[in-house]
This record gives structure tokens, sequence and C-alpha cells, in this order.
């Protein structure tokens, strides 16, 4: 039997999206728990899942008083009953066969299977503004940090349980919590392979939590910078 598999979810108003996501999640892989961490969504979010054939193999935890992509992922973190760990955003169903092929990468030896756009094979087709944010700061990475991972900022993971007996989860933030976590990885000494992919082009930004402003995009990677900062402080 192929091991078990404890997949994270972190939602916030996802009605569009939630339903396709788990459905594709139970379809690619075999022997795996979906838990669902939802800050409080106030639109059909929870009804959904409560209302999904595959409920049964879902944990869902409703927050009702804290928001935070990072402290929702910690907050999943306690819930996982598997050897492996994987997350991808609640948007991105359609990278939901990638699983397996992350699955595999780790029972071939890796600590951590990561999908990557920025080595060779992967590619990123957001529009202009995005991606050539994402490649300088992830350009920015791997000179600050380690240049032997290329998609810092990818999310999209499949790790051994045993990386969190090591490395310190520090649960705040959005996206760059991240960073720290696979900067952490790489100063433990855990192997990360990447497999390359594809991040298609931007559709229903108006949907978008990072990018429903251009100040908001900015103050974003604004922070981004900032935790790479802290990074180094804490480093040395």
């Amino acid at each position: 039997m192929n091991s078990k598999i404890s997949m994270i979810l972190c939602t916030y108003n996802e009605e569009h999206y939630i339903d396709e996501t788990i459905n594709k999640l139970f379809k690619n892989l075999s022997n795996v728990e979906l838990i669902i961490v939802d800050d409080n969504s106030i639109d059909k979010t929870r009804e959904i899942i409560n209302n999904n054939k595959n409920n049964d193999k879902i944990t869902l935890i409703h927050r009702k008083k804290t928001r935070g992509l990072a402290s929702a992922f910690a907050t999943a973190l306690l819930k996982c009953n598997a050897d492996k760990i994987g997350w991808l955003d609640t948007n991105m169903s359609e990278l939901t066969y990638e699983f397996n092929n992350l699955n595999k990468v780790v029972d071939d030896g890796a600590d951590i299977a990561l999908l990557s756009r920025y080595v060779k094979g992967g590619a990123d087709n957001r529009k202009l503004l995005r991606s050539i944010t994402s490649k300088i700061y992830n350009f920015i990475c791997r000179i600050l940090l380690n240049p032997n991972v290329k998609d810092y900022t990818s999310g999209i993971f499949m790790m051994k349980r045993n990386v969190l007996n090591e490395v310190t989860f520090i649960s705040y933030g959005h996206g760059d919590f991240f960073v720290e976590f696979i900067e952490n990885s790489i100063r433990k000494g855990f192997i990360i392979k990447e497999i390359p992919y594809t991040q298609k082009k931007d559709e229903n930004l108006d949907l978008s939590k990072t990018d429903s402003s251009i100040f908001k995009f900015f103050y974003l990677g604004f922070k981004y910078i900032i935790r790479i900062i802290f990074i180094l402080i804490r480093r040395n």
C-alpha cells in the first residue's frame, strides 16, 4: 500500500475553486487525507467542503478569530497524521496531478520535492509585472540565501514529515514564510529536489488576494524583502 499523505489547503473565500481542487486531489492521489484550515470565510466555502462527497476524508478547521496563511499552515500541521505532507494553493487545481511526481521524488530519496518555475523546463506565464517581480525576488534569494534552490516562492511541495523535527517553522507572514522554511531546510542539510512546472496565465485576478491592487502587490513584495533581512539576521 502507498504511504499515507496529508494534503493541506488554507482557505478564505474560495467557493469558486474549493470543490474542484478537493475532487482532483482525491482523484490523483491514493491514501490521502485532506486538512483544510478556513479563516472564517464569508462565502460558501465551508458549506461546499461539508457537502463534498469525500467529506469523511477531510478534516476542516474553522478559525473564527485568527487569519493568515502561515499560521493557517502551522495549524494544519498539528492535525496531519501521515509520513508525508503536501501543500498547494486552492486555486491551482490544475497542478494536483503533479503530486504523484512529487510523491515519487520523495520516495526516491528527497526530503522535500518542490515544483519550480525556474529550473530547466519550467516557466512563468503570468502577466509581465508579476512574473518579473517573482524572478527578481528569487534572484535575490539565490544571491543572499543559497543558490541551490531556484524557486523559493513556489509554495507547491511535498515533504517528509520528519523534516519538521529539525526545521524551525516561524508561522507569520504570507508566502514569505515559505522562503524561510526552504532556507532553514537547506541549512539543516535536507535534500531538496525541484521539478519543473509552468505557472499558467493569470485568470480571475479580481479574485486574487495578492493582486487586488498595485499597492497591495508591492506591499507584499516589500514584506518579502523584509523577510530576507530577518533571515540573514537570524542566521548570524
